[in-house]
């Protein structure tokens, strides 16, 4: 079998595997389908070689970290992950803006400032609790909004993922090389906002500390904001207790400092939204994305971190 066939058989396998998950948990309510995935993660996720990362991680982020505390957080955090993965079919379920909401808005009269309204925002958050809340509430309410995501390697999950976006409403871009900054600058020219994460490493950002270690962070959102003067508009998710309950936290705004030169601007925005990353993430730990390779291996070595 020759390599492009092998790789072909192996994304067909994963493609069938995560359909015949997908199609279980669909099969379920939303509280049996949240509490089987944080059942299966749980099994499965210490096995992984993401489970190493995480915990590399969080050593980094919280270097008092005890390992009994360790591995309470790391259980939590396998939980969480598995309620994501078993809430995503269900987001209609949520029933956003009903009188029997699973979702409950704080700073709803921010988030209103862009309905209707052609003042855009880049809206900018990270993988908190369910990520997919926070685009779903956007969209809900009105806003007229463009989420840039990154596609899944397997073309046949990718597309199961951005027709489940769909069905709530949430538009999907994956911005691609220069073009892909030029749709989105053409998005905000319109008068539409666009929602990015801004959590994750991203090779061709800037170098910023987050938790007083260098990564790359990405810069396009606060490049966008820059271009067009723009509010960067954050937004939070979390948990209420072990179950599909969520809070969104809508803050006020960040805005830049436009009359200073763009990449002193951009450097300071970057460092900004680290920091209030790192604040929420300490909020609830056990609810952030800990199995991204945030920071590069040096930065574990050097802090000692790596059994």
């Amino acid at each position: 079998m020759t390599v492009g066939r092998r790789e072909s058989f192996i994304k067909r396998l994963e493609s069938w595997a995560f359909h015949a998950y997908w199609h279980r948990i669909s099969a379920m309510s939303l509280d049996q389908a949240s509490n089987a995935g944080a059942r299966f993660a749980r099994k499965l996720g210490p096995f992984t070689s993401a489970h190493q990362t995480a915990r590399y991680n969080m050593r980094l982020a919280m270097p008092r970290i005890t390992r009994a505390e360790e591995r309470e957080l790391l259980d939590a955090m396998w939980d969480n992950l598995g309620r994501v993965v078993g809430e995503f079919p269900h987001l209609s379920a949520m029933h956003f803006f009903e009188h029997n909401s699973r979702v409950e808005i704080e700073g709803l009269n921010i988030l209103d400032r862009y309905v209707g309204a052609k003042n855009p925002g880049v809206f900018i958050s990270g993988h908190f609790a369910n990520w997919e809340v926070m685009p779903a509430a956007i969209v809900k309410r009105g806003v007229d909004c463009r989420v840039t995501y990154r596609p899944a390697n397997n073309i046949w999950v990718d597309d199961t993922i951005v027709k489940a976006r769909a069905d709530y409403g949430v538009r999907l871009f994956a911005p691609k090389g220069p073009s892909g900054g030029v749709s989105l600058m053409r998005i905000l020219a319109k008068g539409g906002s666009v929602a990015m994460m801004n959590d994750q490493k991203y090779e061709t950002g800037v170098e910023a500390p987050f938790f007083g270690h260098l990564c790359k962070t990405a810069d396009g959102p606060s490049r966008l904001a820059y271009r067009f003067k723009a509010p960067l508009q954050t937004m939070t998710v979390a948990r209420l207790g072990a179950r599909a309950q969520f809070k969104v936290e809508v803050q006020e705004p960040m805005l830049m400092a436009f009359d200073t030169p763009i990449d002193d601007a951009v450097q300071a925005s970057v460092l900004r939204i680290n920091q209030f990353i790192e604040t929420q993430i300490l909020k609830a730990p056990e609810q952030w994305f800990w199995v991204h390779a945030r920071w590069p291996k040096k930065a574990w070595q050097d802090a000692g971190v790596i059994d």
